[in-house]
């Protein structure tokens, strides 16, 4: 009977509604919650009309739940290293573990990115999901198998352990005076070559030019290489390079104590570096032997480029070095992190060394509209949402990592207190075809009386 469906129909609207009013406190109360997608509320007819164009059955109305999760908030900025945001598609990994490694059951997707270390060190959201990403090894390699989880770890910044680093790169520039005169200890007069590789080490030269330069091993022990110079030709000089003092290596060129590499720095007519003249013995690595027990080193020594100014040059103007850039460092402790745009992770120590730890991972998927909710403002897959795919931030269709940037709910105020009203409107409505459905049948049966 139509009066009865009337009555139904009413209910279905009480219930639909009441189901849009929940959505709808739902993202008014998560309006400043971190990553939020918004629920939106699809109604949809009911159906129950058979063949028959002479009556009408009414079926009413449901509503059903669309999370927009592919729709981007607001990035803004944070004061936080470890605050992150993703320009662009993709879920940062998650867990409620912090152990290593995470199963296809404990894994979780989430764009909620207030990180922040815990007691332990581990990165952790508010909602208590732990970041997880891939480690870097010595070589700044990421594993292999990027789909494989077992490889994936738990973002910690308080475990990582102080950390030397041995120089391998000592890049200088100077100036060689090019009006001083040959040195007579060095070429008598007859111009015959009188000196010999060791002459300087020993002290038995006096050098026209010397500098001491600060190298470290793998230890982070400190150490002085000594360059010493003296001029031999009109655009050649005689270089040593030996250690003060000399028992700080095992290194012996030519029987000198100390002594670690010699050879000939020459020019060209112009005053730039004339490398093709320039012994191989400078340019090549320069082997360390340390004798405090570090591993031994190999250090380039980068003099400049050939018929270039970038390095060393020989110029009428007094000897000097510009500058000198050595890489390594002595031991250091962790001080903090920061987060690239590529999702790498990178430990900063107060001997001013920086390394990078860990790499995060993008996760992509097909459909994420299809994705299924789970507390703490995450997401699990679905057969809906498709299987996800674990890309490195900015390819594969992944986005950037934003750091220091928190992205906002996608909620939009104004129009949740639109659809508030015209919610409540539609439930008062709703109650009127049933109080009117009851007084319908009201009158059916009075009928008999």
């Amino acid at each position: 009977m139509s009066v009865y469906g009337a009555l139904y129909s009413g209910v279905s609207g009480l219930a639909a509604n009441s189901n849009a009013l929940g959505m709808i406190a739902d993202n008014i109360t998560n309006v400043n919650t971190v990553g939020y997608k918004a629920t939106k509320s699809r109604f949809s007819t009911l159906v129950t009309e058979g063949a028959s164009t002479l009556t009408y059955s009414p079926g009413g109305v449901q509503s059903s739940p669309q999370t927009l999760v592919s729709q981007q908030g607001l990035l803004q900025a944070s004061s936080s290293e470890t605050d992150l945001g993703i320009v662009g598609a993709g879920f940062f990994v998650v867990s409620s573990s912090s152990g290593s490694g995470v199963n296809s059951d404990s894994i979780q997707f989430t764009r909620a990115g207030s990180f922040y270390p815990d007691d332990d060190g581990f990165l952790r959201n508010t909602a208590g999901l732990y970041l997880k990403g891939w480690p870097i090894d010595a070589e700044g390699n990421i594993p292999t198998n990027l789909g494989d989880l077992s490889t994936l770890q738990t973002i910690n910044t308080s475990g990582l352990t102080g950390t030397a680093e041995a120089t391998t790169k000592v890049s200088l520039r100077a100036n060689l005076q090019s009006s001083r005169e040959i040195n007579p200890a060095v070429v008598d007069g007859s111009g015959t070559l009188v000196y010999t590789v060791g002459d300087l080490a020993s002290g038995a030269t006096k050098p026209d030019f010397e500098r001491n330069i600060q190298i470290y091993d793998a230890q982070g022990g400190t150490h002085t290489v000594t360059m010493s110079m003296v001029k031999s030709g009109d655009n050649e000089w005689q270089v040593e390079m030996y250690m003060r003092p000399a028992d700080d290596v095992t290194n012996a060129v030519n029987g000198v104590q100390g002594l670690v590499s010699a050879g000939t720095l020459a020019f060209n007519p112009d005053g730039t570096l004339d490398l093709d003249n320039t012994s191989a013995s400078l340019q090549d690595p320069m082997n360390f032997a340390w004798t405090n027990g570090a591993a031994p080193s190999e250090v380039t020594f980068n003099w400049g480029s050939d018929d270039d100014k970038d390095g060393f040059t020989q110029y009428d103007s007094v000897s000097t070095l510009i500058s000198s850039s050595v890489n390594g460092a002595v031991f250091g402790n962790v001080t903090g992190v920061n987060i690239t745009d590529e999702g790498v992770v990178i430990a900063k120590f107060d001997n001013g060394l920086v390394k990078p730890v860990y790499r995060l991972p993008i996760a992509t998927f097909q459909n994420p509209d299809g994705l299924e909710r789970t507390d703490g403002n995450a997401f699990t897959q679905s057969d809906y949402s498709g299987t996800f795919s674990l890309q490195m931030a900015g390819s594969g269709g992944a986005g950037q990592v934003a750091p220091s940037t928190l992205e906002a709910s996608t909620v939009d105020l104004a129009q949740e207190f639109t659809n508030l009203i015209t919610t409540q409107r539609a439930y008062s409505a709703s109650t009127k075809v049933i109080t009117t459905a009851d007084e319908m049948l009201n009158e059916l049966t009075n009928l008999k009386r």
